[in-house]
């Protein structure tokens, strides 16, 4: 009987195992496949692999961009497809599981279902046809598929991913990741105000939510700036260099009049930024206050919250976290709420609700398919004025001279009276916003005197030479526009005003400069360091000396380039993220200790230490780098690797410069970190940029078809 019943146990346990190994994906149900059957798709390789993509109509080139893509980086993709159906947590873990949390918080599916049907027709055509691109891919490569029942997807499967990820850049994962943890939450962007809405007196620092988010470098220089009478536009994101928001280079040409190049994330049928014949424009991270969290009054069941003098009902749903641990997939409950306000979380301090520019929309996907096909200035802001895109500011340029630099944002049209800095009351009407501003209210700079825009993750204020700044004073505080000066921003001021007339040369010149201005948070924080009492330690009195004689230059030539480099990357952290500044005695120790242990000395040569790495084996890079965390060439973050090198995962990313002459004429080129199929070794492309980024060099893009079919590209049908 002990036998019987221990054979008994034992079968048990193996249901129960097989069962949580295969629950999930049995239970996961597929859409039907979208209908889509392209007229006539080709896509050509060009020297480094990058994709061109031709179709006869612009849905014909979105599957080809879909097949491309899948083609170099099908593994992103699926992880970017798990999410938006809530297997993330299936795929990738407890982390995933996060993601997929987040997004039945939001309700992102609940705001693509509602917003789908509403989207232009063409829109939705081109969505329908890269999810047909993708679907095609899975089928002919079933062996790569990491997910069972995640294909086929649907054109709303892949919106629904623009309205996941597009209010994480501007910083709902700090305020989510506070609540859920029950910390306190960081002031919000923008300066500070009272009880009252009005202005507190601060010292002017940067806004942000973690330095691993994203940065970036923008500028766009006239005509009458230019030795030879050109428009120069600078398109320098700084991005991760791998996963669900690395740039992905494409060039597209479709019989409908769509002709651009660029760069994409996994996920997205169009290029984000680049340019096209007539036009072109960059992003970079604007950091203004646009998330509201309220307090809300429960009743002691807290099943209701008093809204106006009323009790309303809390919604309440139950959902299932998909969470992968090791063969099995464990389902995890968990409970979500809705206020009027929008998501809510409970923790031990009470029930938050969260409002957030852009929430419950899906306008976006419609926005960047209008730039992209826009023909002219007028035309562009058009597009702009859609206000789909909830935040990033644009740097513009164009054939015809134009340049601007717009801070976009859906400002929320807040009414005064309320700190909306801090936690606001959820129990009244009167300070839930129900609409944003119009465009035409964003802060803008167009044509300056001067020459030249700029933005370097700094105010809006400043985007160009002196006696062309923007009037703070003519915009409201509620808006929650940050005051802030980043070194990168000091030091592009201070070079364009430097350079006279500025060529070709002088603007790459300009953007691959590797200082520290001697002024803000750094000069403040080398004082500090050089100020304390070390005398009785030997390597720290050595560390003092050699970042006394410093050059303020992370150039990779000077001595004390890799000391400088570990001890600025805390002090911006700390900084760009309204955080405590570090300590600046323990900030020297572990930098010394580390140099010592790895280096035996404190002066090794920066491009010993910073390094850009990637692959395994016989498919591995090693290169040295230059720059920092916040110099115009980026090297913002890294890992610290067994061998005490700094592996670089975030920083200068696609770097495109654009040129139009004074004919109209326009020419470009882009450099990458790594390759176009980063996740695939086996390619010529997995590595094959590398050389050349480090070097400060470029390749040229191949915009014009005729070029490309001289250059020996590889044509084929998907």
């Amino acid at each position: 009987m002990l036998r019987r019943a221990l054979l008994a146990l034992l079968l048990l346990l193996v249901v129960g195992a097989v069962s949580l190994a295969v629950w999930e994906p049995l239970t996961a149900s597929a859409p039907p496949a979208p209908v889509y059957k392209p007229a006539d798709v080709r896509i050509a390789r060009d020297t480094f692999g990058v994709p061109h993509i031709f179709g006869k109509t612009d849905a014909d080139v979105a599957y080809g961009v879909a097949y491309a893509h899948a083609e170099d980086d099908f593994s992103t993709l699926q992880e970017v497809l798990a999410m938006t159906r809530g297997r993330a947590g299936a795929m990738l873990g407890e982390d995933g599981a996060k993601v997929d949390y987040a997004a039945a918080l939001l309700d992102i599916r609940a705001t693509t279902a509602r917003d789908w049907p509403r989207l232009p027709e063409d829109v939705k055509k081109l969505f329908t046809a890269y999810a047909a691109g993708l679907n095609h891919y899975a089928d002919k490569h079933p062996g790569e598929v990491r997910l069972s029942g995640l294909f086929p997807v649907t054109g709303e499967d892949v919106v629904a991913g623009f309205v996941l990820r597009s209010p994480f850049f501007f910083g709902l994962d700090s305020v989510l990741g506070s609540l859920v943890g029950d910390t306190p939450i960081g002031r919000e962007g923008g300066p500070e105000l009272d009880a009252t809405g009005k202005l507190v007196p601060r010292e002017l620092t940067p806004v942000g939510t973690d330095p691993a988010d994203n940065g970036s470098n923008g500028m766009a220089v006239a005509p009458a700036r230019s030795t030879d009478g050109a428009t120069r536009l600078v398109s320098n994101s700084h991005q991760p260099w791998t996963g669900g928001v690395a740039w992905y280079e494409l060039v597209v040409h479709s019989e409908e009049g769509w002709d651009f190049a660029g760069a994409n994330f996994p996920g997205s049928p169009y290029p984000f930024l680049g340019h096209n014949k007539y036009l072109g424009w960059t992003n970079t991270v604007n950091r203004p206050d646009l998330i509201d969290v309220y307090r809300l009054a429960l009743d002691d069941a807290g099943k209701n919250y008093r809204f106006d003098g009323k009790w309303l009902p809390l919604e309440e749903k139950r959902i299932w976290l998909k969470v992968k641990f090791g063969p099995f997939v464990l389902p995890v409950p968990r409970t979500i709420w809705r206020s009027v306000h929008g998501p809510v979380i409970k923790n031990a301090k009470g029930a938050f609700a969260i409002r957030y520019a852009g929430q419950d929309q899906a306008n976006m996907v419609t926005q960047y398919y209008r730039l992209n096909k826009a023909k002219n200035f007028a035309e562009w802001r058009a597009a702009m004025a859609g206000q789909g895109v909830p935040a990033t500011n644009f740097i513009y340029a164009d054939a015809a001279g134009n340049i601007g630099m717009f801070y976009n944002a859906m400002f929320p049209d807040r009414p005064a009276g309320y700190n909306w800095r801090g936690i606001l009351p959820g129990d009244t009407s009167a300070d839930v916003w129900m609409k944003t501003l119009p465009f035409d209210r964003v802060p803008a700079l167009v044509n300056p005197r001067s020459g030249y825009v700029m933005n370097a993750n700094n105010t809006p204020w400043v985007a160009a030479g002196p006696g062309d700044e923007l009037d703070a004073a003519a915009f409201s505080p509620l808006l929650g526009i940050e005051d802030d000066m980043t070194n990168r921003a000091s030091r592009l001021i201070d070079l364009f005003e430097a350079s006279g007339q500025i060529d070709e040369a002088r603007l790459k010149a300009i953007k691959y400069d590797t200082s520290y201005a001697k002024t803000g948070y750094a000069k403040a924080w080398i004082d500090r360091i050089l100020a304390l009492d070390v005398k009785g330690d030997p390597a720290l009195v050595e560390a003092q000396r050699l970042l006394g004689k410093w050059d303020w230059n992370l150039d990779g030539k000077g001595h004390g380039d890799a000391l400088a480099l570990m001890l600025l990357r805390p002090a911006n952290g700390s900084h760009y993220q309204r955080r405590a500044e570090p300590d600046p005695l323990t900030t020297l120790k572990e930098v010394v200790a580390h140099l010592q242990d790895h280096f035996a000395g404190l002066d090794p040569k920066l491009g010993t230490v910073l390094r850009l790495r990637h692959g395994e084996g016989s498919n591995r890079i090693d290169l040295p780098l230059d720059g920092g965390n916040d110099t115009i060439r980026a090297s913002t973050l890294w890992d610290e690797e067994p061998d005490g090198r700094l592996k670089v995962r975030h920083g200068d990313s696609f770097i495109m410069f654009v040129t139009w002459d004074r004919a109209g004429r326009v020419r470009s080129e882009s450099i990458q970190p790594f390759g176009a199929a980063t996740t695939r070794p086996e390619s010529p492309h997995y590595n094959d940029q590398a050389p050349l980024f480090v070097a400060h060099k470029l390749k040229p893009v191949l915009f014009d078809p005729a070029a490309l079919k001289a250059s020996g590209a590889r044509f084929y049908r998907p």
